[in-house]
């Protein structure tokens, strides 16, 4: 298989799991092992492709961007509120991401296991937190506590372990603490992108030097490729979702995830 058309089925993976609770650094990673590369030159790749799932969210909710810059410069309590409650819960990310980098990298070099794993365990909380969570009524973003905000990052940490999924930690989390699906869904939204945006500017620079230099096995225009793929995907991914969990639970994304980890082990360790 050529690297393009690996490069455009990892963007399609990544548009469909980024917003989905089913961890899409997780199946970058399973599907790099899958199509019989080595996932260490592929790591830069899947973290910056991601960019372009995020730029679905831009898209998707630019109206709601240009409220908050115009709220923003209005200085309005509730484009203000909005801002804080999302850089509340990037903090925790920043912190954490910065002290256990090293441990991070250590699992993503060596990740399939804790993948298959983490799938399984994801999908067992979802269904539990599905059962128990009494979620309140749909609210504004810039609504939400501080406290309920900063329990949100907090729990998105739980994505640094692949397979964890930064989406479904975050909704999860979200829904635990009474917010409502809708609600939960696009702060997890929101907050990818100063997340992702974060990660990738961090992966860039300490990959600089073989980037410039295109001495790496997956290079600029395998990315570029990546990029475009996944933010087209993701973009339809995005607006079913949505109208999908304002009508629907979660269960079903738990159910494949315990599914597809229990397949992975099978592949790993057969």
């Amino acid at each position: 298989m050529t690297l393009t058309i690996t490069a455009i089925l990892l963007g399609i993976v990544e548009g469909l799991t980024e917003f989905l609770p089913v961890s899409s650094t997780g199946h970058l990673i399973l599907a790099t092992r899958l199509f019989g590369y080595d996932e260490a030159p592929w790591a830069v790749f899947n973290i910056v492709i991601q960019l372009g799932a995020i730029l679905a969210v831009v898209v998707q909710f630019w109206r709601t961007f240009w409220a908050v810059a115009h709220g923003l410069i209005r200085r309005e309590p509730k484009a203000l509120r909005f801002v804080a409650n999302v850089l509340v819960a990037f903090l925790p990310a920043v912190v954490l991401g910065l002290i256990f980098k090293k441990h991070i990298d250590a699992m993503l070099a060596d990740g399939a296991l804790v993948v298959a794993w983490a799938l399984i365990v994801g999908g067992v909380a979802i269904l539990v937190v599905e059962k128990l969570a009494r979620p309140g009524d749909y609210v504004g973003i810039g609504e939400l506590s501080t406290m309920k905000a900063l329990g949100v990052g907090f729990m998105q940490c739980l994505a640094m372990i692949p397979g964890v999924s930064r989406s479904g930690a975050t909704i999860m989390g979200a829904l635990a603490m009474g917010v409502e699906r809708r609600t939960a869904a696009e702060f997890s939204f929101f907050l990818a992108v100063p997340t992702m945006l974060g990660a990738t500017a961090l992966q860039l620079w300490d990959n600089r030097h073989a980037l410039a230099a295109g001495t790496g096995e997956v290079g600029w225009s395998e990315i570029a490729i990546g990029f475009v793929v996944a933010f087209i995907v993701a973009l339809v991914v995005i607006r079913a979702f949505i109208a999908y969990i304002s009508r629907h639970g979660f269960a079903p994304f738990a159910i494949y995830r315990i599914l597809a980890g229990g397949a992975a082990l099978f592949f790993l360790l057969r």
